[in-house]
């Protein structure tokens, strides 16, 4: 191809979901709903946490490093959506959505190793619970917590950059809800057979490496949990584990079926059901998981409103 044809656009124009105006009403109201109830929910766990002295523990700094990471991926997508279910024209400019692809990409990849984090310290808890304390000290979790954030931003800067040199021509729709990767890369008018490559290389990097590490840890908390004799005992170790396990099935299991393997990848629908997933209702969902199947959660909740009560 000619270098003459090889341009870029200034701006693109998403396709969306619907283009029924009674079906995008519904969806904006739908998706407001629960954007609203995404910050709410996650900004009160960050709260929570810090009013109440017992949850000053390492679980609780990941916790809320995942609250803000999810309240952040949920903000860089829902309300550009919702301005577009409203609008006639889906405009986004170039800057924009290379913005949006930067923010969504770390945040995304921010997620994946701030749960593997966490997996190493339901580790440390179930199976060396005497040191427990000694080696997940403040230091060691604000470096876990800094190489998550550090690892996602360098990812996505990464693939945000190679994604947005490729040419487009006069390709200008995307028929996504998002800048999402490989929406954008199905734009280009040269061949990607590299960036698709790449984005699967790196799928497997960020992506398997951590699940893998999940698993190692998980494994290792089963064995010592069927050590314990008392059923009691048991229960209780594996209740420690359940909020996290829960959330992990959901960010992982879909990641991996999206990304590791581009060349087989899932229609453009799922595509756009799998990024509501991950924009919409696993960030929902998180502060749910972790309010309503965690003892110390709902108790910290209980002296809190108490407090209030009181003071009212």
């Amino acid at each position: 191809m000619g270098t003459e044809n090889q341009t870029w656009v200034s701006k693109f124009i998403f396709l969306g979901l619907s283009r029924d105006w009674g079906t995008q009403v519904l969806l904006f109201v739908l998706f407001m709903v629960m954007y609203l109830v995404t910050v709410l929910g996650n900004f009160l766990i960050v709260l929570l946490i810090r009013l109440d002295g017992r949850l000053h523990t390492p679980m609780y700094f990941f916790l809320t490093n995942l609250s803000l990471v999810d309240v952040s991926y949920a903000t860089s997508v829902v309300p550009q959506l919702l301005v577009h279910l409203l609008a006639e024209h889906k405009i986004i400019p170039y800057l924009s959505c290379a913005a949006q692809l930067f923010f969504s990409l770390a945040l995304g990849g921010i997620e994946f190793v701030l749960l593997a984090v966490m997996s190493y310290d339901r580790y440390v808890a179930v199976c060396d619970p005497l040191r427990y304390s000694a080696i997940m000290h403040g230091g060691l979790c604000t470096r876990l917590a800094i190489i998550s954030w550090v690892s996602g931003s360098i990812n996505s800067l990464m693939h945000t950059t190679m994604t947005f040199q490729l040419p487009t021509c006069t390709n200008k729709f995307i028929d996504h809800i998002s800048c999402e990767i490989l929406a954008v890369v199905r734009l280009a008018c040269v061949d990607t057979s590299s960036n698709k490559v790449i984005i699967m290389v790196s799928s497997i990097i960020l992506l398997m490496t951590p699940f893998c590490l999940v698993i190692l840890s998980y494994m290792q908390i089963i064995s010592t949990i069927l050590k314990i004799q008392s059923s009691e005992g048991r229960r209780k170790a594996f209740h420690t584990c359940a909020s996290h396990l829960t959330v992990v099935a959901l960010c992982y299991g879909m990641a991996i079926f999206t990304y590791i393997q581009p060349h087989s990848s899932p229609s453009v629908l799922q595509e756009k059901l799998i990024s509501l997933f991950y924009a919409i209702l696993t960030p929902m969902l998180n502060p749910m998981i972790y309010s309503l199947r965690n003892k110390e959660v709902k108790g910290a909740w209980q002296k809190l409103l108490g407090q209030f009560s009181g003071l009212t």
